[in-house]
């Protein structure tokens, strides 16, 4: 990874116990940020902040609890002394047939993908702007631009949250705080897992993807410290998709299950 110093920026990540989340705390660390690592298992995170060397901190948090994105946005306004990058990875994701769909899943899902990022933002608000600045990077999906079939509901949420980021973007920079998304295509984390186990589904996706492989969960979190860094200075209001070319030359898998 190219160099992009964060030295003494404060990040907060959510999700961060594996797969991408996991990477990006790591490559945030790397490039010299304190780094909060938030979800809900604490001992992978803390085998996560092991890791790390610049003194992260470890909290547990259920961000489908209605309350819980404010109290997590307080501990980490404590622990780090404010917040200059915040990461919304945490997301769930349910894969099945539309008709099968009940309301209950679709109110977990939404919960957690749309409305914990955007209630994590409100309360980390006042502080970025009494600062006059702030990097907000919301994870979405290859999903939500290319229909997908059995994840309508995961899909809507994605698309949502990157719907509001453009909002975001256009109300908060004018006090100086940048919100971009980044939509990942088929990235070698557990929530591949499943549909890795299908016969063929590895090759398939690789050989349909213009770079010929799935992306690793550092590919993304690359991506994502540069939207963190000063690099990415004048980016706001943009998706980018790591994807290897899928959103733009192909036919997304639809044998998944």
């Amino acid at each position: 990874m190219t160099a992009l110093p964060l030295d003494a920026r404060r990040a907060l990540v959510t999700g961060a116990s594996r797969g991408i989340g996991r990477a990006t705390a790591r490559a945030l660390d790397a490039a010299g940020a304190r780094v909060l690592l938030s979800g809900r298992d604490e001992i992978a995170l803390t085998e996560v902040a092991r890791s790390m060397q610049n003194d992260p901190v470890v909290e547990v948090a259920d961000l489908a609890v209605p309350t819980e994105p404010a109290r997590l946005a307080k501990v980490a306004l404590e622990q780090l002394g404010g917040v200059d990058i915040l990461v919304n990875n945490a997301a769930i994701a349910i894969r099945q047939p539309a008709e099968e769909l009940d309301g209950s899943q679709i109110d977990e899902i939404f919960a957690t993908n749309v409305r914990a990022p955007l209630l994590l933002v409100a309360a980390l608000l006042p502080a970025m702007k009494a600062q006059h600045s702030g990097s907000i990077i919301n994870l979405s999906t290859v999903s939500a631009i290319r229909g997908t079939p059995r994840r309508a509901a995961y899909a809507a949420s994605k698309g949502a949250i990157a719907a509001a980021s453009r909002s975001l973007a256009m109300e908060l920079g004018p006090d100086g705080i940048r919100v971009n998304v980044v939509a990942p295509g088929a990235v070698d984390t557990a929530l591949w897992a499943r549909n890795r186990q299908i016969p063929g589904v590895i090759e398939q996706i690789a050989q349909q993807t213009p770079l010929r492989r799935w992306a690793t969960p550092e590919d993304i979190a690359d991506v994502i410290v540069f939207l963190a860094s000063d690099a990415s200075r004048f980016i706001t209001g943009e998706t980018l998709s790591p994807d290897g070319g899928m959103a733009s030359t192909m036919e997304l898998y639809g044998g998944a299950t």
